[in-house]
């Protein structure tokens, strides 16, 4: 008779596991939120990437939102048909195409930094004191990625 064994579960894992839990019960959330403004998650989140005193390449645009072009083609029509975005000839090349924000734009661009910046419910219910632990350990975590 063969036995099995259980896989040995890490503490990384185990957080993982719970990151993935909680971020998907935000991602819910804000976007509820985000369709009361009339935008899908990804147009959001182009929006809060365009940066409003710098047009963005589309390019680069799909880079930061790790998505094909053609996709963000799609969300930039979707934009610039609200009159959020306009896309521009960039300077150096008039082939590429940048996207830069419409006042409109700018304005419901700071309602979504506010909602996007919204901390998910679970961790806003810690104690201040949990919050501050969470906080440094992320960060630790954090600073691995950069060395």
């Amino acid at each position: 008779m063969a036995t099995t064994t259980t896989p040995r579960v890490s503490p990384a894992h185990e957080a993982q596991k719970l990151f993935f839990e909680i971020g998907m019960d935000h991602r819910g959330r804000v976007g509820a939120s985000l369709a009361e403004l009339g935008l899908t998650f990804s147009q959001a989140h182009a929006l809060r990437l365009l940066d409003p005193e710098r047009p963005l390449p589309m390019s680069s645009l799909a880079e930061r939102l790790f998505c094909d072009a053609s996709n963000v083609t799609g969300i930039a029509d979707r934009l610039e048909a609200r009159g959020l975005v306009e896309r521009r000839s960039s300077a150096g090349d008039r082939r590429v195409k940048a996207l830069t924000l419409t006042d409109d734009g700018v304005a419901l661009r700071g309602r979504v930094v506010v909602i996007m910046s919204e901390p998910p419910a679970a961790i806003a219910a810690l104690s201040v004191a949990d919050q501050r632990t969470l906080r440094d350990v992320l960060k630790r975590a954090v600073e691995h990625l950069r060395s």
